[in-house]
């Protein structure tokens, strides 16, 4: 299973991407598309107009990871698919919540507690 740790910067691909597209498609559309760089600390994150399927392109020091999930029932809660933006940045928990079947419009999965034993 995919965990994004909270250290990656996520880049969502808007629109619906072609899913038969291996590592370099997907390098090109992030280098000539959104004129970003592939070989960087970011991933990109691609889902099919189906949305059935996300692609996550990731750079590893000497190679790129290309992580692949197919849902075989449901859909994946995808923004901006019928959009004119091409990315949006996201948290790595926004992008756990993403490939767990959430919205990404929510405020929060559950508030953030911090609890004292002792009163100092």
């Amino acid at each position: 299973m995919f965990t994004a740790s909270a250290q990656l910067n996520v880049t969502l691909i808007c629109g619906p991407t072609d899913m038969r597209k291996a590592i370099d498609g997907l390098c090109n559309i992030v280098a000539y598309d959104l004129e970003k760089e592939p070989c960087s600390d970011h991933i990109f994150v691609f889902c099919g107009r189906a949305r059935d399927k996300v692609k996550i392109l990731q750079w590893a020091s000497n190679g790129f990871w290309l992580h692949y999930k197919r849902l075989e029932k449901g859909h994946f809660q995808w923004p901006g698919i019928d959009d004119d933006q091409l990315s949006i940045q996201i948290s790595p928990r926004q992008l756990n919540w993403l490939l767990d079947g959430l919205a990404l419009n929510l405020q929060e999965a559950h508030p953030h507690l911090t609890y004292r034993y002792h009163d100092d």
